[in-house]
């Protein structure tokens, strides 16, 4: 099957939804005439404003979240720490604060921790505040492709979100971090290298 970037009505599907079918898609960064590619591994939701975990928690419209009210599609990206830049999506429609943070990416041909983490991602892809309100579905820098793999219910775990413990206990042990789980990885790995 041929690669095809992802359009406005993947991104407008519910935020859980996508979070899990980001899975095994590949995320596209061009870098003059070189691209850098990643398959998303691991994925984190995050449904504002009931969401305690939530940057849009409340209604809450601030100068760094404002992108968070787009329709799905756009880029949503921050620093963390003043350090680390993290990789969000924006899902569902417009006015609806929903998003999906990318928090790593296999990539072909390098070290397993080169994306291994959303600040590792952002590093390797080269990311930065430019890219905030980003679209996907347009943009000739960065798009999410599918590339005909397909990840079944059976090879996805589902855990509680990281470092979101401020969130309280209902909100940080709701199960809404998605991966593919690593014995599958190291299959495909032994397979391609037949």
């Amino acid at each position: 099957m041929r690669s095809r970037r992802l359009g406005r009505k993947f991104y407008q599907q519910p935020t859980l939804t996508v979070a899990r079918e980001l899975l095994g898609k590949y995320l596209v960064r061009k870098v003059g005439s070189k691209k850098l590619v990643g398959k998303i591994i691991e994925t984190e939701a995050y449904i504002g404003p009931r969401d305690k975990a939530s940057h849009a928690y409340g209604g809450k419209v601030t100068p760094r979240n404002r992108v968070e009210y787009e329709e799905g599609g756009h880029v949503y990206i921050y620093l963390v720490y003043g350090l680390y830049w993290q990789l969000n999506i924006i899902t569902s429609r417009a006015g609806k604060p929903e998003c999906v943070l990318i928090r790593a990416l296999e990539v072909p041909g390098e070290d397993k921790n080169v994306a291994s983490g959303p600040g590792k991602l952002c590093s390797y892809l080269q990311l930065d505040k430019s890219f905030y309100g980003e679209d996907l579905t347009r943009s000739k820098r960065i798009w999410i492709e599918d590339r005909g793999e397909t990840v079944s219910p059976a090879q996805i775990q589902r855990t509680p979100r990281i470092g979101i413990d401020y969130a309280g206990p209902y909100w940080s042990r709701k199960k809404w971090r998605f991966l593919v789980k690593p014995e599958k990885n190291k299959k495909q790995a032994k397979r391609k290298e037949k």
